[in-house]
């Protein structure tokens, strides 16, 4: 079961807001969730039209939850996805470099 971060819609007819929630990647649009992390209002033109709970984001970032490509974009503007991206690529980097040392060992011991 993959978690997803993905926009849940609500609202009336041509006056949509979203929430932002961690769902499995299986659930319908707007079916279940497992945690609400912030509110997305596209009609308003000011500061109060992203809300996001930035600690639990983070926490669903590190338990493998991937965005959908609007939560991605959402959290770019807000200056989320960028530093763990590259926390991400960093400790992948680190994995790789460990991965090729053992390698060379074993390599190097016959």
């Amino acid at each position: 079961m993959t978690v997803k971060l993905r926009l849940q819609r609500y609202g009336t007819k041509k006056r949509p807001f979203y929430r932002i929630v961690a769902t499995s990647s299986t659930v319908k649009r707007d079916g279940k969730f497992l945690d609400i992390v912030g509110l997305y209002h596209p009609l308003v033109k000011d500061e109060s039209q992203v809300r996001l709970e930035k600690d639990k984001i983070n926490a669903w970032l590190n338990k493998g939850a991937q965005p959908s490509d609007t939560v991605r974009n959402i959290l770019s503007k807000a200056g989320i996805w960028k530093p763990f991206a590259e926390a991400k690529a960093l400790k992948a980097g680190a994995l790789q470099k460990r991965a090729n040392e053992k390698a060379k060992a074993k390599r190097a011991a016959k």
